[in-house]
């Protein structure tokens, strides 16, 4: 779930089975919720879970943007089945 939370507040979208970004949507948004508030303590334990360049992304650019917003953070779009093996795809981005 590291590794797709960091593409997600990279690239603020990706594509994903339906189940992964449900999980994902969980961890995304306790994320964003602990960098709404600047501190220290709080960029520490960001730091700790995913790369110090996501973490300041998150903290300056990303986190303000939901300043006033009190949670959904995340939206997750059903785009139909996976041809290969019929797995549920989903599209996860960030609200904008």
């Amino acid at each position: 779930m590291r590794t797709m939370a960091t593409s997600l507040f990279l690239h603020e979208k990706m594509i994903t089975t339906e189940a992964k970004a449900k999980e994902l949507r969980k961890v995304a948004e306790k994320w964003i919720t602990r960098a709404k508030e600047n501190s220290i303590n709080n960029r520490r334990l960001l730091t700790k879970e995913i790369n110090p360049f996501i973490v300041k992304k998150l903290v300056d650019i990303i986190a303000p943007k939901y300043a006033k917003r009190a949670g959904g953070y995340t939206r997750i779009t059903k785009t139909g089945q996976r041809k290969s093996d019929g797995a549920r795809m989903a599209i996860i981005e960030l609200v904008q």
